[in-house]
């Protein structure tokens, strides 16, 4: 018994694919200005989700106040600090730009003194200068243009004034519409994820969910906490540009590389200005701001779930040069939940048990 054969219409099935791409790319075309902004409030309010529900609690049950409670607070801990540090890039923008501008007139320093050196200052001295004389100034001409692009870049970041203003006020504005209605928007990306993946589609969304968390609190609040008093520390001991310094810190806290980047060479300016009562107290300081990491970062993490430091640097380092200054957080979250899901996919499959010995032989016998 011979079984009818199916005609499919192409032309309906090629048109139906073309309509719905082209819905697609309309949809990405009229949201892509937004994405940064609701992707970074997406990552706030997951993370900050269970303080919310404490709040509902403690306001007699009031989404509405809670909300308002969770708004001001994202002025404060956002809006304000951002605000803050935009003023101070946008004063000191100037002397950086003619600081870069004035690399190509640098000479190499003379190093009179390494003549009074006993038994090998003058050999030392001849030496130098013979570099000097041979290719010092040729190759710092040669590194110019690098400093100078460097410092462009720089500044570029920092003139996005406006763009980082739009981010934050719209991740303020969508924060407040997924604080309000939050359960609903989690059940539409929930039943999404089961019409891709059943599941597994549910399982993805539990555990984009928690590496969200886990950058948000392991990384992201512990930099903000030890940034700030960093900065603290050297506003109080009179370090000049700290506003600038404290940003440095929290993009150095962020990439896991610490505090004491920062910290140390301000150190010893102050003691090399000859200022030792402040230069004592910041090292004080400098060492609790620095083990502070060791004591928040485990309890904060428990809360999410842990990541490796080399994908948090890649994250940071590379939301930096795609996004900006927005992508400090969004670039590690990309990269988080992009981890947590693939390995989630690896560890269906059981682990390899034979050794490389074994597989090359196996090779060879087949």
């Amino acid at each position: 018994m011979t079984q009818p054969q199916h005609r499919y219409d192409l032309p309906r099935i090629i048109f139906g694919v073309l309509f719905i791409a082209t819905m697609i790319i309309a949809s990405f075309w009229v949201i892509q200005p937004f994405i940064l902004s609701l992707a970074w409030a997406a990552m706030v309010v997951i993370a900050t989700w269970p303080l919310l529900i404490k709040l509902q609690k403690l306001l007699w049950g009031r989404r509405s106040l809670a909300v308002m409670a969770m708004t001001l607070l994202l002025i404060l801990l956002f809006i304000l600090p951002i605000s803050l540090m935009i003023g101070s890039l946008v004063d000191n923008s100037g002397p950086v730009i003619a600081w870069a501008s004035t690399l190509g007139k640098l000479h190499m320093p003379e190093f009179v003194w390494l003549q009074s050196l006993p038994m090998f200052g003058d050999k030392i001295y001849n030496s130098y200068h013979a570099l000097v004389n041979a290719g010092g100034a040729a190759l710092l001409a040669k590194m110019q243009p690098y400093f100078g692009q460097t410092a462009t870049w720089f500044v570029a970041q920092a003139a996005h004034i406006g763009r980082l203003l739009l981010h934050c006020t719209l991740m303020l504005l969508f924060s407040v519409i997924l604080y309000a209605r939050g359960e609903q928007v989690a059940l539409g990306i929930r039943h999404f994820a089961v019409r891709l993946g059943a599941e597994r589609g549910d399982a993805a969304v539990l555990l984009g969910g928690q590496a969200i968390r886990a950058v948000a609190l392991g990384v992201v609040v512990t930099a903000l906490v030890q940034s700030v008093l960093g900065g603290i520390g050297l506003a109080l001991s009179g370090i000049p540009a700290a506003t600038w310094l404290t940003v440095l810190i929290f993009i150095c806290c962020v990439a896991q590389l610490g505090p004491l980047l920062v910290l140390v060479p301000a150190i010893i300016w102050l003691y090399w200005s000859g200022d030792t009562t402040w230069a004592t107290v910041l090292v004080i300081w400098s060492c609790v701001v620095a083990t502070l990491d060791n004591v928040l970062r485990p309890m904060l993490i428990r809360m999410g779930a842990d990541l490796p430091t080399l994908l948090i640097l890649l994250g940071v380092i590379g939301g930096l040069l795609a996004f900006g200054l927005i992508g400090l957080f969004i670039g590690p979250v990309v990269l988080a939940v992009s981890y947590r899901l693939l390995t989630a996919w690896m560890d269906e499959a059981a682990k390899p048990t034979t050794t490389l010995q074994d597989v090359a032989r196996n090779l060879e016998e087949s």
